[in-house]
């Protein structure tokens, strides 16, 4: 045997087999909508991230097609080279006012915003206080940082004042780091209850907003926005992949923090900027949410809507307060049983288990958007109910 054939990783491959974790990619065949075609069968979509619909709208399609045609397909170099295209300025510019904050710069994916910013925000002296359930992206910004890394319990408030109370004295600055808007569970993080602390024990704060751009806050400002907290939040990150429809990742904050970042934030460096298709549409998503509230509220309206139809069936969804609704299985086996029964009546969601979420807690993440229809959410509840009783998973 050679060590070319890379038996090593194949044993690791045959023992995820074995233990139900094994992944293998669907293919989905044209636009991801509300209903699409994936592996060959058209099913209602409630896997996607695409909140408001915009992944396939013709306006972000047109100013996509307009930018190829001036800009070409390519920003052509990082953007302290000559990478920085006009069309970045006029995003960030944007982004900023849509933000109600001084200053953005835009990165080429929200996990690069989170790898990118922490180990610039913080070196060694330093400690960074995270929630136990923050996102892999942040989990790995911290690994890059020098500072000393440990967590507090799940939007525990009491739990977080213990580490400040027991820490905060050993370290220049600390830096405290949550999502917004936790995607495996759809629960909103205590930001109110974070800033608080924070001023207490003159610590800075730090909220990924990658589930909460484009669906909390007005017209999807954040939770910054929905909270009221404008000017408390020292770092604000956000995706453009998820409900604006596109890709990429963003900052935003104080002119200081911005310019510190364009000087020493690693993805920014030393990795070609966002594309000038990439970037015309998310400009006119974020010009469509600046418009108008019809596509966040459409969001909610449907969401509201499927999580009491899923209520009343007796679904576990968990404590969820944001479109994102998990069904709550808990066995592993089963829980890959129940999504894959769903795709083959017409729904697909897909099943979430360890280690993304703890052992014994495996559950299908239901994404609704405001492209659905209502009969298409009704559809989609009949198909759940019927393969919950079928499994036994209801009554």
């Amino acid at each position: 045997m050679s060590i070319h054939d890379m038996q090593y990783l194949a044993d690791k491959i045959e023992g995820l087999k074995q233990d139900g974790l094994y992944k293998t990619f669907k293919v989905v065949e044209g636009p991801n909508e509300a209903e699409c075609v994936i592996d060959g069968k058209k099913v209602i979509n409630l896997s996607s991230n695409n909140y408001l619909g915009f992944a396939n709208h013709p306006r972000l399609k047109k100013a996509a097609i307009a930018a190829i045609e001036k800009y070409g397909v390519g920003a052509g170099a990082v953007r302290p080279i000559n990478g920085n295209l006009s069309l970045h300025e006029e995003l960030e510019k944007l982004l900023a006012e849509f933000k109600e904050e001084e200053a953005v710069i835009v990165y080429q994916s929200g996990f690069n915003c989170n790898a990118g910013t922490i180990q610039a925000a913080v070196d060694e002296g330093d400690l960074i206080i995270s929630d136990e359930l923050n996102h892999a992206s942040i989990i790995d910004g911290c690994r890059l940082s020098k500072a000393k890394k440990t967590v507090f319990k799940h939007s525990d408030m009491k739990d977080l004042e213990r580490v400040l109370k027991e820490r905060r004295a050993e370290f220049n600055k600390v830096l405290i780091i949550t999502d917004g808007v936790f995607s495996m569970d759809g629960d909103i993080a205590n930001l109110p209850g974070i800033v608080a602390l924070a001023e207490k024990y003159d610590c800075m704060t730090y909220v990924d907003d990658a589930h909460a751009s484009g669906v909390l806050g007005r017209s999807g400002r954040g939770t910054v926005d929905h909270f009221h907290l404008h000017g408390k939040v020292d770092f604000i990150i956000g995706t453009l992949s998820k409900a604006m429809g596109v890709i990429g990742g963003y900052v935003a904050g104080k002119q200081v923090t911005i310019d510190w970042l364009k000087n020493r934030s690693r993805p920014l460096l030393f990795s070609t900027g966002n594309t000038p298709a990439d970037t015309a549409a998310i400009i006119e998503a974020v010009k469509m949410l600046m418009e108008s509230d019809a596509y966040t509220n459409k969001l909610w309206d449907n969401a509201r809507l499927f999580k009491e139809k899923l209520g009343k069936l007796g679904f576990n969804t968990g404590h969820s307060e944001t479109p994102i609704t998990p069904i709550i299985i808990g066995d592993e086996a089963k829980t890959g049983a129940f999504s894959e029964a769903l795709f083959e009546n017409g729904v697909f969601t897909s099943p979430i288990v360890f280690p993304t979420v703890p052992k014994g807690t495996g559950r299908v993440r239901c994404m609704i958007t405001a492209a659905h229809t209502e009969e298409q959410i009704e559809r989609a509840v009949d198909i759940i109910a019927k393969v919950g009783r079928e499994l036994g998973i209801i009554e």
